[in-house]
């Protein structure tokens, strides 16, 4: 049945490339490089960015937009080879000290040894909800796509159109939701070897510098915020997915096969009790 899933996942891979590519956005119009001195570059009339990390500097960009819920598809190469000490963050975020914010985070590793998948989700400037993966795939060889589904009774987070993840609204039973707070998206390359690679103990080898990743295939269906208001495309498409009983059992297969950290079991960590949201099913 694990080989079943498994295939079932690497199939939706394919399309999820496929489509991606065929929606594709332009960074010279949706995006601004924000820091870097010229490390960030935007090539191909606008269809391929890439980010470098040396010694001296990381770099980044950001949307120029805000978005309030959306579907938001990027196809991404992470860092090749002897990546330990380097993170590739890819996420949403507001501003402020109560900010909301959507997280991707890839963690490098050594040659050979596969990249970590940090994801976390923050309301109102409060985060601690991580969970981690082992991704089944080597995400340096190709470009594989990263989504996220952001509607208002849940978040899900998405890798080549399969679920792995589903933070859901419990407002309710007063878990705070991010549902009010336009957040642009971000990415950047970093140098994080005090605690990326096995909590810090390998550390970045500079020989291998520069590091690069690489973008393309943004794409957004989503509520775009503009001067309080928000203008959204395709909303009666994403804004009522809703998992199938096929990919509830892909994302139960990923998270049986390849999470490697979950805050919801981590019981040493809450002495007191799991966060609310852990203990509702």
């Amino acid at each position: 049945m694990a080989n079943v899933l498994l295939l079932s996942i690497l199939a939706c891979s394919l399309l999820a490339a496929m489509v991606s590519t065929a929606a594709a956005g332009n960074f010279n119009n949706d995006f601004d490089i924000t820091w870097g001195d010229g490390r960030a570059k935007i090539l191909n009339n606008g269809q391929l960015l890439t980010l470098s990390l040396d010694k001296a500097s990381g770099s980044g960009f950001q949307s120029k937009s805000e978005y309030l819920f959306g579907k938001i598809d990027m196809q991404i190469k992470l860092v090749p080879g002897n990546s330990a000490g380097t993170v590739t963050a890819y996420y949403l975020s507001s501003q402020g000290p109560t900010h909301d914010e959507i997280d991707f985070e890839f963690l490098g590793n050594l040659s050979g040894d596969p990249y970590t998948l940090h994801t976390n989700v923050f309301t109102q400037g409060k985060g601690n909800r991580e969970m981690q993966f082992k991704l089944w795939f080597d995400p340096t060889k190709d470009f594989h796509t990263y989504s996220v589904i952001w509607i208002p009774r849940q978040i899900i987070f998405m890798v080549d159109a399969t679920p792995i993840r589903v933070f859901r609204n419990l407002e309710t039973r007063g878990v705070a939701f991010p549902k009010s707070q336009a957040m642009r998206i971000y990415s950047s390359l970093w140098n994080a070897d005090d605690w990326a690679t096995r909590g810090g103990l390998i550390k970045t080898d500079w020989n291998n510098a520069p590091f690069t990743a690489s973008y393309r295939s943004f794409n957004a269906n989503a509520c775009v915020w503009i001067g309080g208001g928000s203008r959204c495309s395709g909303a009666g498409t994403w804004m009522d997915y809703e998992m199938d009983v096929t990919s509830q059992k892909r994302m139960s297969s990923v998270q049986s096969n390849y999470m490697i950290y979950n805050y919801c079991t981590d019981r040493k960590r809450f002495p007191q009790g799991l966060p609310t949201e852990c203990t509702i099913n």
